[in-house]
């Protein structure tokens, strides 16, 4: 399969849906983790193993001696590589300036440093796939939950309906506010776990953060500002950065015996192709992690503000759709914060009109159990007058 193909096979995580065809269960928030930041990662994964694309993740050069340079490519890659620090530096003193893309590599000697250890190579697209499915486990438990509903009770009745007319609308509706007032106090669980996959994404991408940054031996947290700095350095003064966490030449290290028996050293130089992908996929992560993370804590705190006040659900309510503001006052006032979730996922997929009409008649219901049970309005955003007027507490039924 080509690289097109296996990259046209993530095309279904951020096609447009209309809404006809799938009921919208979240916000554009949540679905920036799900859907492009996992087909993201899953594409990285794709590109830089494609060898048709690249050629070999590794190619090393040494001497002569080696009649397979096969075994030193299969060797330093399944190992490790190194570079070395203050490389434009000779012993005694001496300092033979090497082109930028070869800082790391040349001759070692005593009192030189420790050598900087690249291993993380073998391990990218294993990484890269994980942080994928991360990226969508929240969303595969919040439709493991929610299990269809909302498209079940919206089938038939999204996006825009023009051949209705309104008995068929007030039908509907009609069905729809006798489903939802006598399920009432039935749908905490439904919006905790919501909630929780929106925590779950806010520390899923704030913990992919550092977990990227130990992958890179610590050079990712400040990898993007390094990046910037760099940029706006004087040529002569600039050591790049993406160079020295991703370096395209290293060196290695392989040991054989000889005729004889004895030891041999062979110091190959080893071209790792991948970096000139890495380094790219790395800096557009760092940006874009940063800021979902922003995102991802604006997306709680706009739902913690939801939940404390029932003045920002009617507004909310009112942007979604516009309802009397009668009706939805008594709505929001009367109904827990778990089927006002419901409601506010059902005014995202009907027809406007058609969110409206059930919206009048729950206040309509609303009001006139309250009339008949002569409750007062006032006992707070728990009370279910209807519910309790027409079929007892739920220990009763």
């Amino acid at each position: 399969m080509t690289l097109i193909g296996l990259l046209g096979s993530f095309a279904g995580f951020v096609r447009v849906r209309y809404l006809h065809d799938k009921a919208d269960i979240d916000n554009a928030i949540f679905r920036l983790h799900y859907r492009f930041t996992s087909a993201f990662f899953f594409a990285a994964c794709v590109i830089i193993t494609a060898f048709d694309l690249i050629g070999s993740p590794i190619d090393c050069i040494t001497d002569d001696a080696i009649s397979r340079p096969e075994v030193i490519n299969t060797y330093c890659w399944i190992q490790h590589t190194f570079t070395l620090p203050g490389s434009s530096k000779l012993a005694g003193g001496k300092v033979v300036e090497y082109p930028q893309a070869f800082q790391g590599v040349g001759p070692a000697y005593e009192g030189q440093g420790e050598r900087r250890i690249h291993s993380y190579y073998q391990w990218v697209p294993f990484v890269l796939f994980l942080q994928g499915i991360l990226f969508y486990l929240p969303h595969w438990i919040w439709k493991q939950c929610e299990d269809g509903q909302v498209r079940n009770m919206t089938d038939g009745s999204r996006g825009l309906l023009l051949g209705w007319v309104a008995e068929d609308r007030k039908m509907r509706s009609s069905a729809l506010s006798d489903y939802l007032q006598e399920t009432l106090h039935t749908r905490g669980r439904l919006a905790l776990v919501y909630i929780a996959c929106e925590v779950l994404n806010f520390v899923n991408v704030v913990g992919n953060i550092f977990f990227i940054d130990k992958f890179l031996n610590g050079a990712f947290l400040d990898y993007g500002t390094r990046v910037i700095q760099y940029s706006n350095m004087d040529q002569e003064d600039r050591d790049d950065v993406l160079i020295e966490v991703f370096p395209r030449m290293t060196k290695c290290t392989f040991h054989r015996y000889g005729p004889s028996g004895s030891i041999q050293t062979h110091d190959a130089l080893c071209v790792l192709a991948w970096n000139i992908f890495n380094e790219k996929i790395y800096i557009f992560l760092w940006f874009w992690l940063i800021l979902l993370s922003v995102l991802s804590a604006l997306a709680l705190a706009y739902r913690l503000v939801i939940v404390v006040s029932p003045i920002a659900r009617l507004f909310v309510m009112r942007r979604v759709s516009s309802p009397s503001i009668d009706s939805a006052e008594t709505v929001i006032r009367r109904v827990p914060f778990g089927d006002y979730f419901l409601i506010h996922m059902l005014g995202k997929n009907l027809e406007g009109f058609l969110f409206n009409g059930l919206i009048d008649d729950l206040a309509h219901r609303f009001t006139a159990g309250n009339d008949a049970g002569k409750i007062n309005s006032s006992a707070g955003l728990e009370t279910a007058p209807i519910l309790n007027a027409r079929y007892g507490s739920p220990g009763e039924r």
